[in-house]
């Protein structure tokens, strides 16, 4: 779906949240005496959980401020951002059996983030590049793919290098990269600034496929070497001309 700048403002107001401040990061961390009466009445109850409800906040979220508070007051150092990371994912590392236990609680049902949710998204970015990789065999079409090119040495690469470039919509493409994702404004900047524009640099124009859609607005870098599209092309232009075919 391909979605004006008005549209897709008009979807976000009705859905987009007031972003944490710091004052209320701090209130959060305040309910830690909370938790504890919680867990120490019945260490198995979703007490965690209950209170992510309670002030409408993401589980997963409310999770890692309740561990990090955990472990500034049974550690000399605060912990980095690399172990809470890893005792997220992985909730039978946290030296505390409850906390563990809770803090499981609010992974498992927490469905917008959190490491679960970030192996779902893995998974579906995995499940398009396949169907991209797909699309590109049944076109007759010979590319490099981010293994095959990564043992040639390079460090950052898109999905997909087309040995042999094409042409869609009156645009050379020579590299393609799958996005199983919306674009909107702040996801394509992020992308443009870290990974396409670097590709473009090394590998000349490419096509970035975001299958699940993006603002109009954003598709302005065509004629500066990068096309936007929320599928795979039809029209697309071999060297010999003719529209490729499987």
């Amino acid at each position: 779906m391909i979605l004006t700048k008005a549209q897709y403002d008009e979807i976000t107001q009705c859905l987009v949240s007031v972003p944490p401040t710091r004052q209320s990061l701090r209130k959060l961390k305040q309910r830690f005496p909370r938790y504890l009466n919680g867990v120490g009445k019945n260490g198995a109850a979703p007490v965690l959980l209950e209170l992510a409800n309670e002030v409408d906040y993401a589980p997963s979220l409310m999770a890692r401020i309740i561990l990090e508070k955990f472990l500034q007051e049974h550690k000399e150092t605060p912990p980095s951002k690399s172990v809470i990371n890893s005792m997220l994912r992985d909730p039978s590392q946290i030296p505390d059996g409850v906390l563990a236990n809770q803090v499981y609680q609010c992974i498992v049902n927490d469905c917008c983030y959190g490491p679960l949710v970030d192996c779902i998204k893995h998974a579906i970015g995995y499940e398009h590049e396949v169907l991209l990789r797909d699309l590109l065999l049944e076109k007759n079409l010979s590319f490099l793919d981010e293994d095959q090119l990564r043992a040639k040495g390079y460090d950052k690469t898109p999905d997909f290098i087309l040995q042999v470039p094409v042409a869609v919509e009156g645009h050379i493409i020579h590299w393609i990269e799958s996005k199983a994702s919306f674009g909107d404004e702040c996801s394509h900047r992020t992308y443009l600034h870290d990974q396409f524009w670097s590709y473009w640099n090394r590998f000349g124009p490419g096509l970035v496929i975001y299958w699940y859609g993006f603002i109009q607005e954003l598709d302005c870098n065509r004629d500066r070497g990068i096309l936007l599209k929320a599928t795979f092309p039809t029209d697309i232009v071999t060297l010999c001309h003719s529209t490729a075919s499987p």
